[in-house]
């Protein structure tokens, strides 16, 4: 029988088999008793594997409709991995707004390997398809994009990598598995930050990638075992029973963020507002807006005095929890990417993203509209305590 992502998440295929309790055990070991000399045990050392882990991977890889899934330390882990699995010479193309680790990754670190990138503009295809080289052997996207929410056609991109022989991944980290399916649209490998709506509580530090190919998945199992990336056991663990609630959580936050965004679209203080629902393309390929929302203030030099008028959403770097997430790109995820370019790519100092979370949308509203309001010197009719958590 087929099962629903939302059944899923839930049900533990080995419950009954490997173990009885209502969530797995923690296999909280090192290394691993062999019963016989140079036989073929599957676990000896947990670097090279661990049924938490293995659990994890197996719902992974259901999620997302891949047949292998591997778990790693963080995202940007996940992303060197998928990375790593090229050569010396081989050249990638990149978004040109990409999230700022990735951007350090290639540009500090992978180019010491002799790998060669490209950053195009992944809204226009032709831009892709002009950026193929002789020695291109991959195209990396980020659909929605972060921070600006910059939406690529999947499919598209799928149909040129497929008439170069090139492959192509995609970043599904803002969609999850429950709003997108880049597998299904053509691409070749999906890598996520599990930190974000997969883990969804801000406790934990965790990556994926998930394929259909075996020689991918080889590259991949090779990467995570041989330079010890792989996530650990408890964090497997932990993440594997997180992923029951993903189905609520997700729905609960992309409503509040549908609401969110008619609000600031609506706020006299706010110059843009950039929501992936709002994306003709972003719709063909999935089946929600999602829970994250960019938006930009009208004067920017008022950035700092609305977010010190805030007081329920967490101020930090990060997204997807449970608690709704203001974060500054232009100094958290993005200040790895030089001032000029940032400034180039739009990505200023007025320039906010929030990932919308399970708290009482009206009262996120409330104190949004408040801190605009302290920020932009305009007065409020009504006492401070009312205009924030009033009913």
């Amino acid at each position: 029988m087929s099962l629903s992502r939302e059944t899923e998440v839930i049900f533990d295929s080995r419950r009954g088999q490997d173990y009885h309790s209502a969530n797995p055990p923690l296999y909280d070991s090192s290394t691993f008793h062999q019963t016989v000399l140079g036989g073929n045990a599957q676990y000896d050392y947990a670097r090279s594997g661990n049924l938490n882990r293995t659990l994890l991977e197996e719902k992974l890889a259901r999620l997302e409709g891949g047949k292998y899934a591997f778990a790693y330390a963080s995202g940007i882990a996940a992303i060197t991995a998928v990375l790593l699995t090229l050569k010396s010479d081989d050249h990638v193309i990149l978004p040109d707004d990409i999230y700022g680790g990735t951007l350090r990754l290639t540009e500090q670190i992978l180019n010491r390997f002799n790998i060669k990138f490209t950053t195009v503009n992944a809204t226009n295809i032709l831009e892709i398809k002009n950026a193929i080289q002789s020695n291109t052997k991959l195209i990396y996207v980020e659909t929605p994009s972060n921070p600006l929410f910059k939406i690529t056609d999947i499919r598209a991109v799928a149909r040129i990598a497929k008439q170069n022989n090139l492959l192509l991944a995609v970043d599904n980290t803002f969609m999850t598995p429950l709003g997108q399916s880049p597998l299904a649209l053509g691409a070749d490998i999906v890598v996520h930050s599990a930190t974000k709506f997969l883990g969804g509580h801000s406790d934990l530090i965790a990556g994926a990638a998930i394929t259909n190919r075996k020689d991918i998945a080889d590259a991949l199992y090779l990467l995570q075992n041989g330079t010890g990336t792989a996530l650990s056991a408890h964090d497997s663990w932990t993440l594997a029973k997180h992923l029951k609630t993903l189905p609520v959580r997700f729905k609960q936050s992309v409503e509040n963020a549908e609401r969110l965004v008619k609000f600031l679209s609506q706020s006299n203080e706010i110059a843009e507002v950039y929501y992936p629902g709002n994306n003709p393309t972003h719709l063909r390929q999935a089946s929600t807006g999602g829970a994250v929302i960019g938006f930009r203030l009208k004067d920017e030099s008022k950035a700092q005095t609305f977010v010190e008028s805030l007081t329920l959403p967490l101020v930090s770097v990060s997204l997807g929890g449970v608690e709704t997430i203001l974060s500054h790109p232009a100094t958290m995820s993005h200040a790895a990417v030089p001032e000029a370019i940032r400034n180039k790519r739009g990505i200023t100092f007025g320039l906010f993203r929030l990932s919308v979370g399970l708290e009482d949308p009206e009262e996120i509203i409330a104190d949004i509209n408040y801190a605009l309001k302290e920020a932009f010197n305009e007065s409020i009719s009504e006492p401070i305590a009312e205009q924030r958590f009033g009913s």
